[in-house]
């Protein structure tokens, strides 16, 4: 969750720096450190070692359903 923390505060800071009309060569080069930790926040989600025991038969968590056993 730290990268996703962290590349969301960089767009967000470069969202806010462009609206204020700071100089485009910041602008620009927050914007590129953003995107360049966007891929690597989600190469970093897709590569986690998360396992889980949940099935699609669980479906979701905060509305189980009971299994039909016929």
């Amino acid at each position: 969750m730290f990268w996703v923390a962290v590349t969301t505060l960089i767009l967000i800071t470069t969202g806010i720096m462009a609206t204020m009309n700071l100089p485009f060569n910041w602008v620009f080069y927050i914007c590129v450190l953003g995107q360049i930790l966007l891929v690597y926040m989600v190469f970093r989600v897709l590569t986690d070692n998360y396992v889980t025991n949940r099935t699609f038969r669980d479906l979701y968590e905060d509305h189980p359903m009971k299994s039909e056993i016929n």
